[in-house]
């Protein structure tokens, strides 16, 4: 028998397999499948900052909130009337009582401001543990990198102050210093990296003629973002890392684990396979240990991260070159 078990957050999971925050784990019935299926942990579906300032003002103060956007202004305004704050609470105390396995809650924030007092709420309503999933657009002139970075950090310090369960930090991958921006994170008291969010991304349509939102749901290719990153980390960070974008499959997981990833995040699988992807994804891990004489998932955990890597070489820029002689 394969032993799938491992470590996260401070969490003892049955295997490495986390349903990652989406609105599928609004639904209960989603959770007791997913638990069924062999999930080891669920993130709900992420509580935005803008419903949480919204639940503290009752309304939008016009002077104060940027006008440039009113039709993103009433979507918002529409958006946070109809899933309050403590409509969150409630899903969370409900999803507690739906599932044994561990149930973090996450809050999607751009600021350090009061909302950070919903992370001691979501601590109360039960949640086992808090992701934070922020992202700053880099492409803000006034913002330069050392400032963005320590919106960070202060969003994590303040967050810290409120609660007692374990943080998870959820980051995109625009960085100047990647590696070691993370690394820094890594110090900052939290108990886990989430690597990476996955943002929507603009597009156009050429016969209306207007702006669209591209593909929502992640492909298998981008598994190798995650991957390059979390390979130069693990070996770095103090904290947990959870691999997350373009896992769809057993492979794709296996190879995050063989970087150093103690968990993985899975997502836009569900949306495109159902929750018998869960299963697919533990049978198919569980053939390959059988096949490689793993007993189990710390056997092979950061064999190819770049310190035991024996060729770190392929995780640089300069392989590039190497493999494009011959091609002109």
């Amino acid at each position: 028998m394969m032993d799938l078990n491992t470590t996260y957050m401070g969490f003892h999971l049955k295997n490495p397999i986390i349903i990652g925050s989406s609105g599928l784990t609004r639904s209960m019935e989603n959770l007791r499948e997913y638990e069924k299926r062999g999930a080891a942990a669920v993130v709900m579906k992420s509580l935005f900052e803008e419903q949480i300032m919204f639940d503290i003002n009752k309304e939008f103060d016009h002077h104060t909130t940027d006008n440039a956007y009113p039709e993103a202004l009433d979507y918002i305004t529409a958006f946070t009337q109809e899933r309050s704050v403590s409509d969150y609470m409630n899903l969370i105390r409900e999803a507690k009582k739906t599932v044994s396995i561990p149930v973090l809650g996450s809050i999607n924030c751009v600021s350090d401001d009061e909302w950070v007092k919903a992370a001691r709420d979501i601590e109360k309503a039960g949640a086992d543990g808090l992701e934070l999933n922020i992202y700053f657009m880099p492409g803000i002139l006034d913002i330069d990198g050392a400032a963005r970075e320590k919106m960070y950090f202060d969003i994590i310090e303040s967050v810290k102050q409120q609660v007692k369960i374990p943080v998870a930090l959820k980051i995109g991958y625009h960085f100047t210093s990647l590696v070691q921006t993370l690394r820094k994170f890594s110090w900052s008291g939290i108990q886990a990296l989430v690597m990476f969010n996955r943002f929507y991304t603009p597009d156009i349509n050429l016969k209306s003629m207007k702006l669209q939102v591209s593909s929502i749901y992640s492909s298998p290719a981008e598994q190798v973002i995650p991957l390059r990153w979390i390979a130069m980390l693990s070996d770095k960070a103090t904290c947990d890392i959870s691999a997350a974008t373009g896992l769809h499959d057993a492979d794709a997981v296996i190879k995050q684990l063989l970087v150093g990833a103690r968990t993985t995040q899975i997502c836009s699988a569900l949306y495109l396979h159902g929750p018998e992807r869960i299963t697919a994804i533990l049978e198919g891990i569980t053939r390959w240990m059988e096949l490689q004489k793993f007993k189990s998932v710390n056997d092979f955990r950061g064999r190819f991260s770049v310190k035991n890597s024996e060729n770190p070489v392929f995780y640089h820029r300069v392989q590039y070159m190497k493999h494009l002689s011959g091609k002109d």
